[in-house]
Formats: C-alpha cells, sequence, structure tokens
C-alpha cells in the first residue's frame, strides 16, 4: 500500500484498523470511488468554474442509480425493487444498505473538495424525495416516486424564505384551498433554495392555516412551466454549481391530492427531515475540511522558503497539527454517528441523536473554517488567487459561510443542541421519579 499523506484520508484508508466497517463496506468504498474518479471528481472543478453541472451528468448518475445512495438508510426497499433496482453498482444490495455505506457516499462525493458539484446532484433526492415516501400518501407516491427515484425528473427541497431561515415557524407562503376544494392557490416566496432553477417539483413548506409551528403543512408544488412559478438563480458565496434560487409563487394551483401527510403537520416532517440533512452536511463538511488540510500538507512539503522546506518550519507544523486534531475529532464524532444509525430505529435516533446531530453539522463548519484558513494561510499568496496551485483551497475558504449557515444555521444549532439535550435528560429523570402513593423503590 502506497503511503498516504497525512490528513488526506480517514483513517480506515490510511491502513488503520476500524470496528466499522465489513467487507461490503470496503466493496462499496472502492467502487463508489472508481465511479466518481470516472464521472465526476475529475471534472468537479471545471464545473464550479462554470456554476454548473452538465445535464448529462445528472443522467449517468441516474443510470447507475448513483443518486439512490443520497436517501436516508435504510434505502425504501419496496420501491426501488419495483422499480428495477435491486443493488448499487452491483455490489450493495439495496436491503443491505445502512448508514455506513451512506457515510462512505457523501465523504466520497466531497473528496472534490466542492460544495457545490455534489449538492447540484443530490440535494433534491436527500431532502426532497424523503417526506414523500415517510408521510405521502399511496397515491402520491404512486404518481411521483416512479419518476423521481428513477432521476427522470429532478426536484428541490424549498423551505427558507427571505424573512423565514432557521426560523422555520415564521414561514409566510400560503396555501389556501379553492372554494371546491379540490385545490390550494400558493402565494409566497422562497429563497436560497437548492437545485430549485432546474427542478420539477419542491416539496414545499406552506401555511394551510394560522400562525406558528401548527399552521405549516407539506406541499409537493409542481414549478417548471407551471403557471404563477416564476425562478432566477442568486449568486451566493461559494456552492456556485448548486443552482440556488429564489423562486416566487403568484396564485400557483395545486391539487389538494399534492398534500404531503396530514396538514398542521409540516413542522413535525420538516424537522424529522433535518436530522438526515445535517447528519449527511457534516459528513461532506468533513472531507472538505480534509481535503484542504491534505493540500495544505502537501504545498509545505514542497514549497521552499528561507533555504528550507515550509514543513521545517516549527509554526507551520503547529498550525498543520491543531487543525489536524480538530479535523479527525470530528471524523471520529460522525463515524460514530452514522455507526449509531445502524443500530437504532429511525423514532429512536430522532430523540435520542437529534440535537447532536445539530452540534456536529455546527461543530464541522468550524473545524472547516479552521482547516480551510489554515490552507490559505500556508498557502501565502497562491491561497488568495482564484487561478493556479492554491485554487482549490481559495475555493474551499469560499465554501466556509455556506457551511455555517444552511440547514440550520450555526448559533441556531447549537442552542437547539443543548435544549434538546437538557429536554431529554428532564424526560428521563421524571421517569425515574417515584409515583406518588407507592411504596416501591
Amino acid at each position: 500500500m502506497a503511503p498516504v499523506l497525512p490528513f488526506s484520508e480517514p483513517p480506515y484508508l490510511a491502513g488503520l484498523p476500524s470496528p466499522y466497517y465489513d467487507e461490503s463496506h470496503l466493496r462499496w468504498q472502492k467502487a463508489c470511488r472508481a465511479f466518481l474518479d470516472e464521472n465526476f471528481t475529475q471534472h468537479a472543478m471545471d464545473w464550479e468554474r462554470d456554476e454548473k453541472v452538465p445535464e448529462h451528468v445528472f443522467r449517468t448518475f441516474s443510470e447507475k442509480n448513483m443518486l439512490i445512495p443520497s436517501l436516508p438508510a435504510p434505502l425504501p426497499v419496496e420501491w426501488l425493487k419495483k422499480l428495477g433496482i435491486h443493488d448499487i453498482l452491483g455490489v450493495v444490495k439495496v436491503e443491505q444498505w445502512d448508514y455506513l455505506h451512506t457515510l462512505i457516499y457523501c465523504d466520497e462525493m466531497n473528496r472534490c473538495g466542492l460544495a457545490g458539484p455534489p449538492a447540484s446532484l443530490t440535494t433534491g433526492m436527500a431532502f426532497g424525495v424523503p417526506p414523500i415516501l415517510k408521510f405521502g400518501s399511496r397515491q402520491l407516491q404512486e404518481q411521483f416516486l416512479p419518476e423521481l427515484l428513477l432521476g427522470k425528473k429532478r426536484m428541490c427541497i424549498a423551505i427558507t424564505e427571505p424573512e423565514a431561515g432557521s426560523d422555520v415557524a415564521n414561514i409566510q407562503t400560503t396555501a389556501e384551498k379553492t372554494l371546491d376544494g379540490q385545490h390550494y392557490i400558493v402565494n409566497g416566496t422562497k429563497k436560497w433554495i437548492t437545485n430549485g432553477i432546474w427542478s420539477s417539483y419542491a416539496t414545499m413548506a406552506v401555511r394551510t392555516s394560522g400562525p406558528g409551528p401548527s399552521g405549516l403543512s407539506l406541499l409537493l408544488v409542481p414549478l417548471l412551466g407551471t403557471p404563477g412559478v416564476t425562478m432566477r438563480p442568486l449568486k451566493v458565496t461559494g456552492n456556485l454549481s448548486s443552482g440556488t434560487t429564489f423562486i416566487e409563487l403568484d396564485e400557483v394551483r395545486v391539487p389538494v391530492q399534492n398534500l404531503i401527510g396530514e396538514e398542521g403537520q409540516g413542522m413535525k416532517y420538516i424537522m424529522t427531515n433535518f436530522n438526515h440533512e445535517r447528519l449527511t452536511i457534516a459528513i461532506g463538511v468533513t472531507r472538505q475540511a480534509r481535503v484542504a488540510l491534505g493540500a495544505a500538507f502537501q504545498y509545505v512539503m514542497q514549497r521552499e522558503a528561507f533555504d528550507k522546506t515550509l514543513i521545517e518550519q516549527p509554526v507551520v507544523r503547529h498550525r498543520l497539527a491543531k487543525a489536524g486534531a480538530l479535523l479527525e475529532s470530528q471524523w471520529s464524532w460522525v463515524e460514530s454517528f452514522a455507526f449509531q444509525m445502524t443500530k437504532l430505529k429511525k423514532n429512536e435516533a430522532d430523540v435520542e441523536l437529534g440535537g447532536l446531530t445539530a452540534l456536529a453539522k455546527a461543530q464541522a463548519g468550524m473545524v472547516l473554517d479552521e482547516c480551510a484558513r489554515c490552507a490559505v494561510l500556508l498557502f501565502g499568496g497562491n491561497g488568495l488567487t482564484t487561478t493556479g496551485r492554491g485554487e482549490l483551497v481559495e475555493r474551499i475558504y469560499r465554501d466556509v459561510p455556506s457551511a455555517r449557515v444552511p440547514g440550520g444555521s450555526e448559533d441556531v444549532m447549537l442552542d437547539l443542541a443543548v435544549r434538546q439535550l437538557v429536554k431529554n435528560f428532564n424526560h428521563r429523570t421524571k421517569m425515574l421519579e417515584r409515583p406518588r402513593g407507592s411504596s416501591r423503590l
């Protein structure tokens, strides 16, 4: 085995033993990397410069069922087999898929170091489709899942609005029923919607009744070619190829059958969906940090200053050590999350890991900030230029805000995490209290 540059690969790929991965996971990692090296990773920088991933890439991923891994584990086996999907790349049967396979997929997808190209392909499948699978009626599933799971149509998740980001309960977009009860009339705006610009549908948070979280519902809203829908791309910091979109909805008619689940349950559905989103973000962002630090390590081993390579300077080693400790600690944490997800039922994981997942997502952004800043500083002037040797680390550093804000902004996540931990602790304490009038210890 060729020597692995320090910090450039997870320990299990650098020759160290791990308790987590079996032969299925290791076969999947090799097959996944081979597919991505050929069809994705080597081209990602060009696509980010062009600010768009070509449509043929989405088709290639769809044909090889390589968008399916972005769904939460376990996979929807019944639906996949019904559509003729029995395995992923011929190495993992869909019924064998677990969250460690998901972790490997997210890690490998972000090995290009850029957040935009992976998000361009996976966001709709990862976050837009799951609410339909979990809460949609059989009629809704039969109508939309075949074309979505097979990649014949694209979709997005549309929660955020100009006045409602992490404050989901403040959503203003309305969906009012027509007098005959056959349609919802949707009015409002959605902002910062990844993939929106090329999506046929959106899983959209709308207000179907009064204020607050109890008035929210989820609705499958048609986008492309739909009267009353206007979409335009948004220029954002980093993530240039991810298709960030501003959506305006003016008297958009949506069949009532497109309601996902029940009216008034939207907040519950959204929060359940967030756990998968935040964990996969944490995994991908941690790999971005690894790419930045690995690039910096390679650079300082070669770059000379004051008659010696930069790695011979104690201050350089100190910077790498601090960032590397944060990186490997974060990776160990997300690995343990993925393992725990293979052992817990979904409802248990939502309670036990919900707050911690928010914390892991927030921490991932902080680690990326440290590793990307370390890389830019060690690259010196090359780290400030948008072309040449430092282009990758410069672009990763631009992606940092997109890791710390979307999916729940950092400060909100930190507060949510502790509140959830306190809630769980108080609940367990109450359960241990001796019932009044009882002699039981």
